[in-house]
């Protein structure tokens, strides 16, 4: 097999020294690629290394054809245009210029044969969705969705051999998430993607898994890569009982053993004390046992050290094996209960439309949805009582009420993780609330480091902590694009955290799948013509 993607001893390490690649040798080939791994793996990195947006320390790349590139974040200034940014720019100026008369060979040059720039980056746009803007206007009246979407078109309009996507669904709302998904699944050169977008990457060919500073490719989709994975986990976690039982045998033999080597010395030491012997066989008889002693002691410790090595590597053989375990059954909320009433909704900002009046009764699972822009953050933030519309009531009927922000900067850096979730539970017992922490994976040392030097799974976590140990212990969670940027492991630990949740939630979320798994019971959209408005099921 030929392969367009070749790295070859692939070494990096940013500037304080901290390593991110170390010889890491990975090659990809023609079609769709996956690139998954936890958060901090060095999946954006590598990324940038393949398209020259970084150098490696040693090692080299190399890539047949050219590059398209698509970071998380474009780096343009709010003064640069939709043309600017889908790079034709120049093109199209000439192209006016000989339009005018200016028939210059510096014009003729700059145009080449894009004489229909114009009219293909139209196609593009239109085809993503965005034929409502225009290509003079400026990136800095664009939202991060649309953004996204320019740059993406600027890439399928540039035809690259090689297509890099990092996290390219992040801020999409879920139109123009299908319609990216349809570019992808019209793409017929090489595309490598990061992603934790389970829709997007059922799109891939195959699947590259970054870990521990490797890389294990598996063919086909993300569904058939967690099948695998799943046989695999099965397999190790047979090996671990095995290798559990083997140490507890040889537990048992060693135990026996000194046992029957303790017997011995007594009977060795009471047939001295009476003489029965002579001296000189009897001391050759003690010297016999102290080398059988030996010998047998060693090699028991042997077979348990043996036993345990075997039963550590069978550990090592499970992946992404931290679960979250935690029971909240204060949060409870009573199926009869009102927790949450909000009127005055069909007269005001952001959110005029068809329901007057939101109730929320008990456990409820609500799902927020629609376009990017139409308000959906802002009606959050007015459910906490933060920038409430004028004409809008909002009458909460419970004690806790927790909300949880794009950006997850609900930490104190300074602070450590425990005084993170105390700051929130001030009157709960330190032991509590280690006992609390302990179940979110911080235990002993763990819950004492500083919120600012945890990775991104692991201030995911804390932020988690310290939204459901709160006191009063929080009966209505609001959640805004709470997936944004997580890796499938701290998804999944979200999704277990949940799962233990009790009481009423209302989240906003582009990620359907995400929103599937939660159990929502009711679905309502937010849109910038209609408002508010009950929906069906997605």
């Amino acid at each position: 097999m030929s392969f367009a993607i070749v790295c070859n001893d692939l070494t990096f390490a940013w500037q304080d020294g901290t390593s991110v690649l170390d010889g890491l040798d990975a090659a990809f080939g023609t079609g769709r690629t996956g690139l998954i791994g936890v958060n901090g793996s060095g999946k954006s990195t590598l990324l940038k290394l393949v398209a020259g947006e970084l150098r490696p320390a040693s090692g080299s790349v190399s890539v047949q054809g050219r590059i398209g590139y698509l970071p998380q974040t474009l780096p343009l200034g709010t003064a640069s245009t939709v043309a600017d940014l889908l790079g034709i720019s120049p093109a199209r100026a000439a192209l006016h210029a000989i339009e005018r008369g200016e028939a210059t060979e510096e014009n003729f040059a700059a145009v080449g044969d894009d004489w229909d720039v114009e009219e293909r980056a139209r196609a593009e746009l239109d085809r993503l969705g965005l034929d409502h803007l225009g290509l003079d206007r400026t990136v800095g009246t664009l939202s991060g969705g649309e953004t996204i979407l320019v740059g993406l078109a600027a890439l399928l309009l540039a035809r690259p051999d090689v297509l890099l996507l990092d996290e390219p669904t992040n801020n999409l709302d879920l139109d123009a998430r299908r319609r990216l998904y349809d570019a992808v699944d019209a793409w017929s050169g090489v595309l490598v993607v990061v992603s934790h977008d389970r829709e997007l990457l059922d799109r891939m060919d195959e699947m590259a898994d970054l870990r521990d500073g490797r890389i294990r490719t598996f063919g086909g989709n993300l569904t058939a890569y967690e099948e695998v994975l799943e046989v695999e986990r099965e397999a190790a976690e047979q090996r671990v009982r095995t290798a559990e039982s083997d140490v507890r045998k040889q537990r048992r033999e060693l135990v026996e053993a000194q046992t029957k080597l303790a017997r011995r010395v007594r009977y060795g030491k009471k047939m001295t004390e009476q003489k029965r012997e002579p001296k000189i066989i009897m001391n050759e008889r003690k010297r016999q046992q102290q080398v059988s002693m030996g010998k047998h002691r060693i090699m028991h410790e042997e077979r348990l050290a043996g036993a345990r090595e075997r039963l550590a590597e069978a550990e090592e053989l499970i992946r992404d094996d931290n679960q979250i375990k935690v029971e909240l059954p204060a949060t409870r909320v009573p199926a009869g209960r009102t927790v949450l009433t909000v009127s005055g909704l069909t007269a005001s900002e952001p959110v005029p439309g068809t329901l007057e009046e939101l109730i929320v009764r008990g456990p409820e699972r609500i799902a927020l949805v629609g376009p990017n822009g139409a308000g959906k953050t802002t009606f959050l933030r007015a459910l906490t009582g933060e920038r409430v519309p004028e004409g809008v009531a909002v009458k909460v009927g419970v004690d806790g009420v927790r909300y949880l922000p794009q950006r997850l900067d609900v930490l104190d850096d300074e602070l450590s993780v425990l005084d993170n979730v105390r700051a929130v539970a001030p009157e709960a017992p330190i032991k509590t609330v280690r006992n609390g922490l302990a179940r979110f994976l911080f235990r002993g040392d763990r819950a004492e480091r500083p919120a600012g030097t945890l990775s991104g799974g692991e201030r995911f976590r804390a932020v988690l902590a310290s939204l459901l140990l709160a006191e009063p212990a929080p009966q209505l969670l609001l959640l805004d694009e709470p997936t944004n940027n997580l890796d499938m492991a701290s998804v999944r630990q979200l999704g277990q955290a949940l799962d233990a949740y009790e009481g009423a939630l209302i989240v906003v979320s582009h990620d359907l799948p995400f929103l599937r798994s939660l159990g929502i019971t009711r679905w309502l959209r937010v849109d910038r013509a209609e408002g508010l408005s009950e929906t069906e099921p997605m």
